[in-house]
């Protein structure tokens, strides 16, 4: 029986994955799977039990990654799993900063007493009256799940599209509109684009990646619209370009008191990715990948530790969380050779200074084995994913 804890509400329908071999526990301590959404694990201790974490949703900033992974505990994200949610509402940001239909509704609002307010929006309106965004350029920082999305939906809006990422991956290459100019120079997305959206992750060479100087290089009257993360953005410098007129709206969903109620800035709640669509989608992605790995000792949309898929498990497994560091898959056959233990298949993937290993033998594996392999020098964790045949 496997146990596991949901740290957030998570929606019924991924919850319905589980087979009637796991079952919800109150007490976290019990748990070998945490399922999370926004719930704020940074000061949380972990017990010996918790083998993975995952987030329904990509952000992982609310989980304390370096201490997960000098555990040997998995952090699981859902990459794309809420890409179109995110994808329809930078499309209306895009057009309510462009048409000022916030400002035109608030003005019906504050009319909707007068008698005459038929006649009165025929000669207010032109206030706001604002610019289509047909033939309008489009410059796309990031082009990831939510990035290809958007520079594909806005294509065929008749945009045209400028993207920037210098990572980015063959997947999205192949979804990528043939007709998206993807340039190597993020220079070229400031100087050319009327409206600019950014998809790229919190990281120390992004934080704060539109500020002054990057302001300087946009044209005048940008559209800037950041609903990826606050840190992506020196606001006070935002303000300033709002206030010299370099910038025509700021739109975000992430209020702060810097920027709220400022006018110029069009800041929505935090809803990128609540849909009911959305958080669906995360919930099955976060159990199926959470189930994997428990119950197969597979790693996939691990934020912490290399992928690694080794498919069913129907034989003894036995997986290895160890540095990334010369020797140690030598080391790890000569516990099993010493122990007349026969390997009939292993994979073995690092990422960064970590390594995970997996390996089918045709033998139990016995707790002694077990106290020898995690005796190897870089040896994290292992973890027995089936005990025998």
């Amino acid at each position: 029986m496997y146990k596991y804890k949901c740290l957030n509400p998570i929606a019924k329908i991924g919850l319905n994955n589980f087979s009637d071999q796991y079952t919800a526990v109150d007490n976290v301590d019990e748990a070998e799977g945490i399922l999370v959404r926004s719930a704020n694990m940074l000061e949380m201790d972990f017990s010996d039990t918790l083998l993975a974490v995952a987030r329904a949703g990509a952000g992982v900033n609310n989980i304390p990654l370096d201490k997960c992974t000098q555990q040997g505990i998995v952090v699981f994200n859902t990459p794309g799993a809420n890409a179109n949610g995110v994808k329809e509402m930078v499309l209306a940001a895009m057009l309510i900063a462009s048409r000022d239909i916030i400002g035109g509704t608030e003005w019906v609002k504050a009319n909707a007493g007068d008698p005459e307010i038929a006649k009165l929006t025929e000669k207010s309106k032109k206030k706001f009256a604002g610019t289509e965004i047909f033939g309008k350029k489009l410059g796309i920082i990031g082009l990831g799940a939510i990035g290809v999305r958007v520079a594909n939906a806005a294509r065929q809006l008749g945009m045209e599209v400028y993207g920037y990422d210098p990572y980015l991956s063959i997947d999205a290459a192949w979804r990528l509109s043939s007709d998206v100019k993807h340039v190597t120079n993020v220079d070229d997305i400031y100087s050319k684009c009327d409206i600019i959206t950014i998809h790229v992750p919190a990281l120390d060479s992004t934080k704060g990646m539109i500020n002054k100087d990057a302001i300087a290089k946009m044209k005048k009257g940008v559209i800037l619209i950041n609903l990826a993360r606050d840190i992506l953005c020196n606001e006070a410098d935002v303000l300033s370009g709002i206030n010299a007129g370099k910038i025509r709206k700021y739109v975000t969903d992430f209020p702060n008191p810097v920027i709220a109620g400022h006018d110029g800035c069009i800041v929505i709640p935090h809803l990128g990715a609540s849909t009911e669509e959305s958080e669906d989608n995360c919930a099955v992605k976060a159990v199926l990948e959470l189930k994997d790995y428990l119950e197969n000792g597979n790693i996939n949309n691990s934020v912490n530790f290399p992928n690694c898929d080794m498919g069913i498990c129907d034989k003894p497994r036995v997986a290895i969380f160890h540095k990334n560091v010369a020797n140690m898959i030598s080391q790890f056959t000569t516990v099993l050779g010493g122990a007349g233990m026969n390997i009939s298949d292993m994979t073995n993937k690092s990422r960064g200074d970590y390594a995970y290993t997996l390996i089918d033998l045709e033998d139990t594996v016995t707790d002694d084995i077990v106290k020898k392999l995690s005796k190897v020098d870089g040896v994290i964790r292992v973890r027995v994913v089936r005990k025998d045949v």
